[in-house]
């Protein structure tokens, strides 16, 4: 009899092991949705975004940009924020990734299970005027393997 009652002890730990990790796993698994299709899952609700800014740092005042990947959680959060690339390296990758980490998502009229995606956005700093060059220094952000259709 004690056999039995710790073989079902051990099915029971493992049985809630399984339970906590699944949001885990659901994340990890969360499709992968570029930019350009983010607003067919979730619709930004910030009119404004906050931003921790340093007051000095390295490349500061360069055209550039930052790749921050994130996960939009079922209630609307980014989780899991993570800075991905910095062209060309400067110090505004906390910057960019203070910006990320304050938005606010409400869900698409068609993602009624609100439905986590992993996404990524890209922070442009000190654009010049000209449409051709910030749209090369942007493309140079571009992160590979999210789709883009």
């Amino acid at each position: 009899m004690n056999t039995m009652s710790r073989r079902c002890g051990q099915a029971l730990v493992l049985a809630l092991a399984l339970v906590g990790a699944a949001p885990l796993m659901a994340q990890s698994q969360a499709r992968m949705v570029g930019p350009e299709q983010i607003q067919s899952y979730w619709i930004m609700l910030n009119t404004k975004v906050d931003a921790d800014v340093p007051n000095s740092g390295r490349n500061m005042d360069k055209p550039g940009c930052v790749a921050v990947s994130y996960l939009i959680g079922s209630d609307g959060v980014p989780q899991n924020v993570t800075v991905r690339k910095v062209v060309p390296q400067s110090d505004l990758d906390a910057v960019a990734k203070s910006v990320v980490s304050n938005f606010r998502y409400g869900p698409a009229l068609h993602n009624g299970t609100h439905e986590p995606i992993n996404t990524y956005f890209i922070v442009p700093f000190n654009l010049p005027a000209d449409p051709a060059q910030k749209q090369s220094i942007v493309n140079a952000c571009k992160l590979p393997g999210f789709d883009q259709a």
